[in-house]
């Protein structure tokens, strides 16, 4: 588990809890307007388009497309020195918001924008469980 070598755990907010528990019954969670239907990642506690506050939670499909994308070789600290190579990726998901991750389940070397992709989860202790997405 991450946290038994160190690895930043994510501090749920009160903005941020509904997605979290998401993730920790493996469903990606995001959010949309009840007043224009538009669709938003990261949570935030009005809507992006038409600034109202009426944003609810919703189950996303999981499925979304690399829009870019970097294979990070050297470790940004030690806690992710075995993981190294791996790929943090900007993925478009189906219903429209972008959102940072990573890619893994291939070769970094086999990532490709415009690759179709679907959301896959790490458990990272009781708790915490990442997002993070696999070829589809």
């Amino acid at each position: 588990m991450a946290a038994e070598i160190g690895k930043p755990l994510p501090v749920p907010t009160l903005e941020t809890r509904p997605y979290w528990d998401g993730c920790k019954r493996h469903e990606l969670r995001i959010q949309r307007c009840s007043a224009c239907g538009h669709y938003q990642f990261y949570p935030r506690i009005y809507c992006t388009q038409c600034f109202g506050d009426r944003v609810a939670w919703v189950t996303a499909s999981g499925r979304a497309t690399v829009l870019s994308f970097t294979i990070v070789r050297r470790p940004v600290s030690p806690a992710f020195a075995q993981d190294v190579p791996y790929v943090v990726a900007l993925v478009t998901l189906e219903e429209g918001p972008s959102m940072m991750t990573n890619i893994i389940g291939c070769e970094p070397e086999k990532v490709e924008i415009g690759m179709p992709v679907a959301v896959a989860f790490e458990d990272w202790n009781e708790e915490i469980s990442i997002a993070k997405f696999r070829p589809a």
